[in-house]
Formats: C-alpha cells, structure tokens, sequence
C-alpha cells in the first residue's frame, strides 16, 4: 500500500523568515504560519482558533520567501509533513511536526486583496450592464 502526504495552507507569517544556509551553501529559512479558523457556536456565538505552524524551504524557494515575505504576509503554501526528533536537556524524547515547502503562491497583503476583490466586482457589475457608484 502507498501513502501519501500532502498539506495546503493558507496564512499570515508569525514572524520574519530567518535565512540561513548548509554546509553546501543550500539556502534553509525557517518561519512560522498562523492559520485562522472562524465559526459560530450552536448557541449562535462567534468563535475563533489560530493554530501555528513552523515552516521549512530549502535552496531558490527559500531564498525567494526570505526576499520577499515579512511578518504578518499572507501566503499560501503546499508541502509535505516532516517530524523533528531530538533529546532535551532534562534527556526527555521531544518531536514537532513541521511543513517542508513544495510550492508556494504569494497572496498580497489584505489591502491588495480587498482592492483586487473591489475591483473585480466592478467590472463583472459593469459587464452584466448594472451600474455602480464609480459609474457616476
């Protein structure tokens, strides 16, 4: 039997991507992902959970999300899990999950978002004939 993992994310940065590089001269940055979930209770209230992941990318990848990306940054990403293992200082078992980087699309900050989505409305409102406020 195969296996597969494949994981899409899609979040703002937690922090500045930190770049470094391998013995090979192979880039490495490391940052984090904050994912937000929004829903409504039974009881009608609105709820939220932020989960936080830690993100790998390797070689050009990496040194493109270092260039470009800043804490808080919306991106979207796809990858693969990867866990980390290693012995603490009290000489206790400690692993983590973390995201490794396959692909990635940059999103734009929330303001391009809203002004991109403003003015796609527009013009399929202008395309059906319906006027709007900037048609005045």
């Amino acid at each position: 039997m195969s296996n597969y993992i494949k994981v899409f994310l899609m979040g703002n940065l937690t922090r500045d991507p930190q770049l470094s590089y391998l013995p090979s001269q192979t880039a490495v940055v490391d940052f984090g992902l904050a994912i937000n979930r929004k829903w409504k209770s039974k009881a009608g209230e609105d709820k939220q959970e932020v989960c936080f992941i830690s993100i790998q990318a390797f070689g050009r990848t990496a040194e493109n999300l270092s260039k470009y990306l800043s804490k808080g940054s919306p991106l979207f990403v796809e990858g693969r899990l990867k866990l980390d293992t290693w012995t603490a200082q009290d000489g206790s078992k400690r692993s983590k999950h973390k995201v490794i980087v396959e692909s990635f699309q940059f999103l734009g900050t929330a303001q391009q978002s809203q002004n991109n989505t403003q003015q796609e409305n527009t013009k399929m409102s202008t395309a059906a004939g319906h006027t709007t406020d900037e048609d005045f």
